[in-house]
């Protein structure tokens, strides 16, 4: 493979092959094919082939992206899509060894969620209008998201049969089919009581799951993502509201209220204790503020 041109078109291949093949978003194919395009200005500018690249080349690369100020994030983007290009030049036999193989992620900073404040999450509760079946039913929708934390596929696998309104609680399967049983307080319980003696048979049921669409069957991930993102709108939020955003404010909120890091833990069904130690920072504030309230030597 020695001329550019040669080069373009592995790209453009590799890029179909994910589209059709691995089904990524078009969102992550664009950003693979600008980065890749970048990775052969670079190779261009060097003489190097495609074929013909070490890990040391690998590594010059990354440090000229980082020269020009890219961070780690998106540094490493830059190398998901050359281990995916490299896995596929060995996969289709062009290349004998993956250059990028034994190469490290650079690593990720941990960002703490968009959270909203209590009074906003507040605002979006109270928009829906429960005097109709959609209403009712996205009242109680909204209203167990943030009393349970749940993501988004959670909310729209859940089935009728999950809510237990005897012991007052929702029994979920989250990530790898795990289960967990979350406890909901008197007003959440109410609203979906309220929706499901009251309004999800006006759906037409052809379904056993909770939260219905028009057409009776289960709302979709997108659905949920929309209704959302209507009454954050209605409620005049500004920053950007998703499914994630009432699951983060919900474990923030608990953090802020006295609540400790493995209760969160559990209640989110994190398997492992570091993903939820991204609200770590919302525990050492609420107890440096308790130490410095009762400590005796504080005032001093």
């Amino acid at each position: 493979m020695d001329s550019h041109g040669q080069a373009r078109s592995i790209v453009k291949q590799f890029i179909e092959h994910i589209l059709v093949i691995r089904g990524l978003s078009q969102a992550t194919v664009s950003s693979y094919t600008e980065d890749l395009n970048s990775f052969i200005v670079f190779l261009e500018e060097k003489s190097l082939s495609v074929d013909n690249v070490s890990e040391q080349n690998i590594f010059i690369y990354l440090m000229h992206l980082r020269k020009k100020g890219l961070q780690s994030r998106s540094l490493a983007r830059h190398m998901a899509a050359l281990r995916g290009f490299y896995s596929f030049l060995a996969e289709q036999g062009i290349i004998q060894e993956n250059p990028t193989g034994i190469l490290e992620n650079p690593k990720l900073p941990k960002l703490l969620p968009k959270v909203l404040a209590v009074d906003q999450v507040e605002s979006i509760l109270s928009q829906p209008e429960i005097n109709d079946k959609l209403g009712a039913r996205d009242k109680a929708m909204l209203e167990l998201l943030y009393a349970a934390g749940l993501r988004v596929s959670e909310a729209a696998a859940l089935k009728v049969l999950n809510f237990d309104p005897q012991t007052g609680t929702v029994r979920v399967w989250g990530k790898g089919g795990k289960e967990r049983i979350v406890p909901l307080h008197y007003t959440c319980m109410k609203w979906i009581e309220f929706y499901l003696q009251n309004w999800r048979g006006e759906f037409s049921p052809r379904s056993d799951f909770m939260f219905l669409n028009r057409s009776g069957k289960g709302l979709t991930r997108q659905g949920i993502w929309k209704i959302i993102k209507k009454y954050a709108v209605s409620a005049k939020i500004t920053k950007e509201v998703s499914p994630h955003t009432l699951r983060h404010s919900f474990a923030t909120h608990l953090l802020e209220g006295g609540a400790d890091l493995r209760t969160v833990q559990i209640l989110l069904g994190h398997s492992d204790i570091t993903a939820t130690e991204i609200y770590t920072h919302v525990q050492s504030d609420r107890l440096k503020s308790t130490h410095e309230k009762f400590h005796p030597r504080s005032g001093n």
